[in-house]
């Protein structure tokens, strides 16, 4: 039951980051924002039995966190491939411009990740809240290779 649970919540989690970074282009849409958020709400909602009210906040802030994390992807390509270039023509002005872009976006998906965990964990009741830490540390949402993927933001 628990490797059930650790492996729905991880399909779910993964969706908005896999996805993204998987789509080659002309072969699929990727899901929006919203259709991200409202698979992983509705992935919570089986798991810890969310009532409306939460569903609707957790929905909220997991839209503008996919939405955040879609804006950084074009980012994050854009500073790996000045770094890149940077280390190519050893250029060490460069390889520091753009190790600073990468933090920069780094600290931005830091943000959005501990904006909408912490929106989710305001509604949910200490009940759920012991759940739902339970499934994290399992691997769950913002667990190891969770939320934001291995090497994504850290687990809060």
């Amino acid at each position: 039951m628990n490797k059930w649970i650790t492996g729905a919540i991880g399909a779910a989690v993964l969706t908005a980051g896999a996805i993204a970074l998987s789509a080659q282009p002309g072969t699929r849409t990727p899901p929006t924002p919203a259709e991200q958020a409202t698979h992983q709400v509705s992935r919570l909602t089986q798991l810890l039995d969310l009532n409306a009210t939460q569903q609707a906040a957790a929905t909220a802030a997991f839209t503008a966190e996919a939405t955040t994390m879609q804006g950084l992807h074009n980012g994050f390509q854009t500073a790996q491939n000045n770094l890149k270039t940077a280390v190519q023509n050893n250029d060490a002005a460069g390889i520091s411009a753009a190790a600073s872009q990468i933090a920069a976006l780094t600290q931005q998906q830091i943000v959005a990740h501990a904006t909408a965990e912490a929106a989710l964990h305001a509604t949910l009741t200490s009940d759920q809240q012991a759940k739902y830490q339970a499934l994290r540390t399992m691997g769950g949402p913002g667990g190891p290779g969770g939320h934001g993927g291995p090497g994504g933001p850290p687990q809060l």
